[in-house]
């Protein structure tokens, strides 16, 4: 039987402690539990200041500080054998102190082991390219100056990757709306008809679930096709007899069409 639990002023109590939902952490080993891990983590010690490491799901995780990003990654590349930038992105940590976490996956193909590289970087503070080192930094590198505005000191050709080279705002950043701010609803119709045409078209419907059965040419009306401006306030004629392919068919394919099955009288009477 569960233990009962006073229920005085319940609608009062707050149902969360913290502000931001915290998952549940993944259980944290010593380096020195593995082997090779283990020497790794030492001859990083040796050479830079390392703030926290351990092992979590059987890779090794290492902190460092952001202003020693390149030292250390060529390091593990020319001196530890982790020869392949698998992956690199931030994350934006809107309640940390310092806001983004960046990082850095690597692969060792001789060692069969994975390394993740992380540190904090302040907003505003800039961080320095890796794209010497892994060619395939390059593009991760203007992704995460796209989506969260980071700026990477002495990229080759540090420019918007995703969005247009004119867009305002970041779109992975916490702080971005969900469905975009007012410049995201304008900007096809801005950028296409100007600014003068705002009042005759309208804004742009950025909510991904709404479906209108109103929309323009009736595209997500199929088999209730209507001519275009048609009144349709009294219901949708409905047509089936829509023909999907052309005359003749197409080679190797019988048909498109669904067919129809024509009951006969008795079996309609011993449905």
């Amino acid at each position: 039987m569960r233990s009962y639990k006073p229920k005085d002023n319940v609608q009062k109590k707050s149902y969360f402690n913290d502000r931001f939902y915290v998952s549940p952490q993944i259980p944290k080993l010593d380096p020195a539990t593995d082997e090779v891990f283990g020497a790794d983590i030492e001859k990083l010690k040796e050479k830079f200041e390392i703030i926290e490491s351990y092992i979590q799901k059987g890779e090794l995780v290492v902190w460092i500080k952001s202003k020693e990003n390149v030292q250390v990654l060529e390091f593990l590349k020319d001196e530890l054998d982790y020869n392949f930038l698998m992956e690199m992105s931030a994350v934006d940590f809107l309640a940390k102190k310092e806001r983004f976490e960046i990082f850095y996956e690597m692969l060792s193909l001789s060692k069969r082991k994975r390394l993740r590289l992380k540190m904090f970087l302040r907003e505003g503070q800039a961080i320095e390219t890796v794209e010497n080192l892994f060619r395939s930094a390059n593009f991760a590198e203007r992704e995460m100056f796209d989506m969260f505005g980071i700026q990477i000191n002495n990229h080759s050709f540090l420019k918007r990757i995703l969005m247009p080279e004119d867009w305002e705002g970041s779109p992975l950043l916490k702080t971005y709306p969900l469905q975009g701010d007012e410049f995201a609803q304008w900007y096809e119709v801005d950028k296409i008809f100007g600014k003068d045409a705002r009042e005759t078209i309208g804004a742009e419907i950025r909510d991904s679930s709404k479906v209108d059965r109103y929309d323009t040419e009736r595209f997500a009306r199929l088999g209730h096709e209507v001519p275009k401006g048609s009144d349709i306030s009294e219901g949708e004629p409905d047509t089936p007899n829509n023909e999907f392919q052309e005359e003749g068919g197409v080679f190797m394919v019988k048909s498109l069409n669904k067919p129809r099955k024509t009951l006969s009288a008795e079996d309609r009477r011993n449905r």
